[in-house]
């Protein structure tokens, strides 16, 4: 394979999002009578996009939530995201220095991506390369996201290296036979099971962006 092409998720890679909206969830299916932990979360709805999680908790719990659940849930995500989003240590500086053209591909919906990464600064160097779920037939971990995001780009799957952080991410990306790395340093992460199914399995971990172009230098631009 080669590397021509680098595809970030977005939640739980750029940005240490995923722990503030595991809580902001089970809050708010608390009022509803759904009772579920970070655990859970982590197994479920880790990667997914809304509607799925939707699915899984209709499914599960016999419950549907009505739309008004939604627009209440992503209030107080905003809300959560304004007081304790940030930034992921050291990706700044990854997205700096690389020698080739990157994108994002996220189970977010287009608002969330433009409001959460407008918070941590990094959507002026993101803007016009961020593809998300609501674009294709289906989410991570089917192929589609990666695939659409690639040919958008003007690459081959091939030549794509794809980073993400839940077992779905993985699963798709190498179901759309590209390489993954995924990384472990979100505060998601902390604690938490990492055993895969041979269909979720990254190329190799890291857990922390400084070790990026120490993995990697031939990423790097060259000064």
């Amino acid at each position: 394979m080669g590397r021509a092409c680098v595809i970030f998720d977005c939640d739980g890679v750029l940005i240490d999002s995923e722990i503030i909206s595991a809580r902001m969830l089970i809050e708010a299916l608390a009022t509803r009578g759904v009772i579920i932990d970070l655990p859970y979360v982590a197994r479920h709805f880790l990667g997914r996009s809304y509607p799925v999680v939707m699915a899984q908790i209709r499914d599960e719990f016999g419950l549907d939530l009505p739309p008004s659940f939604e627009d209440e849930y992503r209030d107080r995500l905003l809300e959560g995201f304004r007081a304790g989003l940030k930034i992921m240590p050291d990706v700044a500086e990854v997205i700096g220095a690389l020698a080739m053209p990157f994108c994002v591909a996220t189970s977010s919906s287009p608002r969330r991506a433009e409001m959460s990464l407008r918070l941590v600064g990094l959507w002026d160097h993101l803007d016009g390369r961020i593809f998300t779920a609501s674009q294709v037939a289906m989410g991570k971990p089917a192929p589609d996201l990666f695939l659409f995001a690639a040919a958008r780009m003007g690459f081959a799957p091939a030549d794509c290296l794809v980073i993400e952080d839940s077992l779905t991410g993985v699963a798709a990306a190498r179901a759309a036979g590209m390489e993954v790395w995924q990384f472990t340093g979100g505060s998601h992460m902390t604690g938490l099971d990492l055993q895969e199914p041979e269909t979720a399995r990254a190329d190799l971990r890291f857990a922390s962006f400084a070790e990026f172009f120490h993995i990697a230098p031939d990423l790097k631009r060259q000064a």
